[in-house]
């Protein structure tokens, strides 16, 4: 059969005579849409993510115009639809929590509707993995465009990274080193122009990962929010997403294994967030690929980081895509033997190598050579222990070195309301050496994993002129954090995992060369707390008032399968559902 014989999903809808075609086409002609266009032409769905509380994808409604343009001038008819919107900035307790939800507003919308191909409009955190999981769950010819990132932030004259430079003035304010005037002089210049966070944060990285995976065109991951090259890089999505059709490319022939290794070695060179072990653990098991935290330390470990980045280093966004953006770093990567499958298809239709190896390479500063890192070793770590059964990460690039083996006196914190009670007591027995472990603040604990984990250091260790210490929880961390912070400890505290049972002046040992995290006590006294007790308890009383945060507490994976729901892992396809009428 050839490309044009193709059939159409969505003529399955638009393509018949009879009563239920007659109905589907003359109300969707109430918007105007004249009558040759349902005559065989691939419909595309450009699945929006806008909202305006969600500041990072608010420029949306322009974006999808220029990928409407792409898909009409390329023989396609474009539909937009709104999918619920996970903003990591204004939501509460945490974008994560939705993440699951939003990726069955995704799958349902793709296969209940007469689609044929669809254009993921992602941006901020969530929404980047959350549409990539849905549309995995469908797998039908898919290409993502990200929003972009901010322009750099100013303040005092000086570049600033968004996100990366809260958590650094918040800690000066505490050590009193500026004033409360200083610290919020920096608002509003942080955050100069729409866009995702302008660091290496958890959007950049993610989009990072969709380029890196061949779901996007080249350059899609850092071209700047308000550069017209972004609108053409839309432009361009909506002309190869009705191609895509044509060839019937879908995702299952991209999401492979390789593209799985592709993405991970890449994350290392990037000093990518710790979230993307999470969210690519989702995507791969919607798509039917077996993803561990053993391949983490497999592909990643032992990758020098060249992006000389906030927050483990001093650039942001602007200048990596002036550099020469994602492509460079593969190049670099790809030059050196260091690129694990180069032969891996792309949504363009050529390998990812064919994508790359020409590209160009303009700042030796920001892309550093390999025999320059930012660190010598940047890919995940992996470490696990009686501590972490199931394992824990923690992220080189943005850590103490000096710290990355250690051995310190557990401060316990039974929870973050507990954490902040406490930790800016003046009498909080807490010495420099000492290892900050907080609890019950994982999938279940926080119901949503919130991004808690780089706690703040008591001010009486940064009066001391201190800025890092262990720390260590079953919570999540934002990408734009940095400091020797193990996270995603797993199994999590309210699942009854060893975490639970740390006590104040317990000793751990962090051993991150070694892949080793260990509390020191017995086998025997570590079965012993945790039967005197039940960590599951608080989570139950929450999960028993009802509603999504039932579902979420009693169906979510601990964070080492992802945190998806148990019931949507799989790729469930998008088989025509029977008529509405």
């Amino acid at each position: 059969m050839s490309d044009r014989q193709r059939p159409l999903r969505s003529a399955q809808w638009f393509g018949t005579t009879d009563k239920n075609g007659f109905m589907y086409r003359s109300w969707m002609k109430n918007q105007g849409i004249p009558d040759h266009e349902f005559q065989g032409k691939p419909i595309i769905g450009i699945c929006n993510t806008w909202s305006e509380l969600t500041p990072c994808n608010a420029h949306f409604r322009k974006l999808a115009e220029h990928v409407k343009k792409g898909v009409l001038e390329a023989g396609g008819y474009p539909v937009e639809f709104p999918v619920f919107s996970n903003g990591e900035s204004n939501l509460r307790p945490t974008a994560m929590f939705t993440r699951n939800l939003a990726s069955m507003d995704v799958e349902e919308a793709i296969r209940g509707n007469p689609i044929d191909a669809v254009v993921l409009l992602v941006g901020c955190d969530k929404t980047t993995p959350a549409l990539l999981m849905g549309a995995a769950s469908c797998d039908i010819p898919t290409i993502v465009v990200s929003g972009g990132p901010m322009l750099n932030g100013k303040h005092t004259g000086q570049d600033i990274g968004s996100g990366t430079v809260v958590w650094k003035l918040s800690e000066q304010v505490k050590a009193g080193e500026i004033s409360l005037h200083d610290f919020m002089a920096a608002e509003a210049g942080m955050s100069r122009s729409a866009g995702t966070c302008n660091t290496m944060g958890t959007a950049s990285t993610m989009a990072c990962m969709t380029e890196a995976l061949g779901t996007s065109l080249p350059h899609n991951a850092a071209i700047p929010a308000v550069d017209s090259r972004r609108y053409v890089l839309a432009h361009l999505s909506g002309n190869r997403i009705v191609e895509m059709v044509n060839e019937d490319l879908r995702l299952s022939k991209i999401l492979t294994k390789e593209a799985f290794d592709n993405a991970i070695r890449t994350n290392a060179a990037i000093g990518g967030s710790t979230n993307a072990v999470i969210h690519l653990k989702a995507i791969a098991g919607r798509i039917g690929v077996d993803l561990t935290l053993d391949d983490w330390s497999r592909v990643g470990r032992g990758t020098p980081t060249v992006v000389d980045l906030q927050p483990s280093g001093r650039f942001l966004m602007e200048e990596f895509y002036y550099a020469g953006g994602l492509p460079a770093v593969l190049k670099r990567l790809g030059d050196a033997d260091r690129l694990p499958f180069k032969e891996a298809l792309t949504v363009n239709g050529k390998t990812l190598w064919e994508n790359v190896q020409n590209a160009p390479l303009y700042n030796d500063e920001v892309i550093r050579p390999l025999d320059n890192p930012l660190t010598v070793d940047g890919g995940i770590c992996v470490v696990q222990g009686n501590l972490a059964p199931n394992g824990a990460v923690l992220k080189p690039s943005a850590a103490t070195a000096e710290l990355m083996q250690h051995r310190g006196r557990a401060v316990v914190f039974e929870d973050f309301d507990d954490y902040k009670a406490r930790i800016n007591d003046p009498d909080l027995e807490v010495e420099a050496n000492d290892i900050l472990v907080m609890k019950h603040c994982g999938p279940r604990g926080y119901h949503g994993m919130a991004e808690v984990g780089n706690m703040g250091l008591p001010p009486k260790i940064l009066a001391q002129g201190i800025s890092d210490m262990v720390r260590i929880s079953d919570a999540r961390m934002s990408g734009t954090a940095y400091g020797t912070v193990v996270l995603h400890v797993a199994p999590e505290a309210a699942a009854g995992g060893p975490l639970a049972a740390v006590r104040n002046g317990d000793w751990i040992e962090l051993d991150c060369a070694g892949g080793r995290l260990h509390l020191d006590i017995s086998d025997e006294e570590l079965a012993s707390r945790l039967a005197d007790s039940d960590p599951t308890a608080a989570s139950t009383l929450i999960a028993s008032q009802g509603g999504y945060r039932q579902l979420y507490i009693e169906r979510v994976l601990q964070a080492d399968e992802g945190c998806d729901f148990d019931f949507l892992v799989g790729c469930r396809g998008a088989d025509v559902p029977r008529h509405s009428h």
